[in-house]
């Protein structure tokens, strides 16, 4: 329920920020969040590169409570925060920044990474066993998949990418850590791409007790052809846009199947408007269940 002790204003000013950003839904699903609350909180949205962040953060005045960053932002915003939260220190990601005191040159942002809790949410709704989870991709999203993996109790978790490198140095990163009370995880690497047909063949075999699998990829980028564990284990596609993906047809044809990322981001759209209202992520909104309602219905499938 919303902390009592915190006087909202009547208006404020939010948007989300990145390039591309003309296709984002945050707009549509945040405007519905807040008519549901009953608060006239404007949120839009602007195409923004990092090299402006933070010359957009010191345009802000005192209107200004909140964002959210998608790319290329995400890790320029955790060097602008002036705090993070656990989840956006470990990850080195921010999404979300949310403004504490001050205004101008003199703002204090706290910086979050919501796309971890939402993600785990959207694959705990889908019901998926995320013991052995498959990660496709090594970016800011897929840091974000590799914590939400572990926070599902993930005991193995394997990052696929093109370049073999950028796998390996993700998965030291995170290889043997841990949930407090949990055991640790195991995480390496593998390449996405296979042209041997004797290194599909034995690459799938490696990896035929997948229990998921999370794709951070975009559409459209990727030669399905070329990898071995497509259809391996049910699938979690961030990508949303446009539905059904190459990924979902195909895995689906494979008898597996798959969710898209619309979950994962109307689930780390409500821990932001948490965020927002309550400055933070653990502290349900009053009526959140129409809250949540609004949201879903406000995605275009």
């Amino acid at each position: 329920m919303t902390d009592p002790r915190i006087q909202l204003p009547s208006a404020a000013q939010l948007a989300v920020l990145g390039s591309p950003i003309a296709h984002s839904q945050s707009p549509a699903i945040h405007t519905a969040a807040y008519r549901t609350l009953g608060l006239a909180w404007q949120y839009g949205r602007h195409e923004l590169q990092s090299a402006d962040l933070a010359s957009f953060l010191a345009e802000r005045d005192e209107h200004w409570r909140g964002l959210s960053l998608t790319m290329p932002l995400k890790e320029e915003a955790h060097r602008l925060a002036t705090v993070l939260d656990p989840i956006a220190s470990e990850s080195g990601v921010v999404n979300t920044l949310f403004r504490v005191t001050g205004a101008g040159d003199s703002a204090a942002w706290a910086g979050f990474n919501t796309d971890v809790g939402g993600l785990a949410a959207a694959i705990a709704r889908e019901n998926f066993d995320a013991s052995h989870t498959l990660v496709f991709g090594a970016g800011a999203t897929a840091v974000s998949a590799v914590l939400a993996a572990r926070s599902l109790g993930a005991e193995r978790v394997t990052v696929f990418a093109r370049r073999l490198e950028t796998a390996v140095d993700l998965a030291q990163h995170f290889d043997g850590t841990q949930q407090p009370g949990s055991e640790a995880v195991r995480v390496e690497a593998a390449e996405l791409y296979l042209d041997d047909a004797l290194s599909r063949a034995a690459q799938r075999e490696t990896f035929v007790d997948a229990s998921l699998v999370i794709s951070t990829l975009p559409g459209g980028s990727v030669d399905w052809d070329r990898v071995a564990t497509l259809g391996l284990a049910d699938t979690f596609d961030v990508s949303y846009n446009p539905w059904p993906s190459e990924l979902a047809t195909r895995t689906e044809a494979l008898r597996k199947r798959v969710a898209a990322g619309t979950g994962m981001l109307v689930e780390q759209a409500l821990l932001q408007i948490r965020i927002f209202m309550n400055g933070d992520p653990a502290l349900p909104l009053e009526n959140e269940t129409a809250v949540l309602a609004a949201m879903r219905d406000a995605v275009v499938a």
